[in-house]
């Protein structure tokens, strides 16, 4: 059984620890990763844009899915439903509530929590607009301080999505609330776009010792084929600009001591427009 609840209609039960748990990044066009997570038998799959590589990892693995997480609109993230629920129509999907979609799903937002009895985990859904106005997170806590963020395109490894939809002050606070979470917190970014985010933080904040241990294991990574996610809170706190706007060095490179944080950020995210 699945089921989308509010905190106050049911008792969720206490984070587990799941030691079957894998999750896996199943690469897709570019630089998309298609995140599955499962456990043996079940599987969920977060943002299928494609349905091809979905569908060999599940057979391969001789997987059943059973959840389809969305957490935006846009067509690298969606153009795979349709296809995998003709071969798998029992599949629940669940998308923000605030956006519109062609396929049948359970619309939600913050607060609600969905519950996944085959993994017999809850995934709190969190409102992060900002790269679309409907932008949606889903965070799952376990018991041994392992927590799982599904993040779409709002934060990336040193970076962050654009902002092409809303106002620039939505994706700052969306950031501050991604920030708040546990510094443990697994964070699976949809985006291979670690490598050229830490390059355009160095031009900000040369003199960041983790940033700069932080390019070349990503190099080592990359040159290697593996992927450079998923990230943490705590390594976001380190070395992402976005959410390093109190920095000195940041601040002195942008010749902006004067201003607040959030008019930083502003500049930062308009400077990596055109980086």
């Amino acid at each position: 059984m699945i089921e989308c609840m509010q905190h106050n209609q049911k008792i969720i039960p206490e984070p587990k620890i799941i030691p079957d748990l894998e999750i896996i990044p199943i690469p897709a066009f570019e630089d998309n990763y298609i995140w599955l997570m499962h456990n043996g038998k079940h599987a969920i799959v977060v943002d299928p844009g494609d349905a091809a590589p979905v569908f060999n990892a599940l057979q391969r693995a001789n997987l059943s899915l059973s959840v389809i997480l969305i957490t935006h609109h846009h067509p690298d993230h969606i153009d795979g439903v349709a296809a995998l629920l003709e071969k798998y129509p029992h599949a629940k999907i669940y998308a923000p509530k605030l956006e519109q979609y062609a396929f049948e799903h359970t619309p939600v937002g913050e607060p609600d929590v969905i519950y996944v009895q085959e993994f017999d985990l809850n995934f709190t859904v969190l409102d992060v607009s900002g790269h679309t106005i409907g932008h949606i997170a889903y965070y799952a806590e376990q018991a041994d301080s392992n927590h799982l963020l599904f993040s779409g395109d709002v934060i990336f490894g040193a970076g962050c999505g654009r902002v092409p939809e809303g106002s620039y002050a939505p994706a700052y606070q969306s950031l501050q609330k991604l920030a708040a979470l546990p510094k443990k917190t697994k964070v699976y970014c949809t985006h291979e776009y670690t490598l050229t985010n830490i390059q355009f933080a160095l031009t900000l904040e040369p003199n960041n010792q983790a940033l700069v241990e932080r390019l070349s294991q990503t190099q080592k990574l990359r040159d290697l084929g593996r992927p450079s996610l998923p990230t943490t809170i705590a390594f976001e706190l380190a070395t992402n600009p976005y959410l390093r706007c109190n920095s000195h060095e940041i601040q002195t490179t942008l010749r902006a001591k004067n201003l607040d944080e959030f008019k930083i950020f502003f500049i930062i995210r308009k400077l990596k427009n055109n980086y």
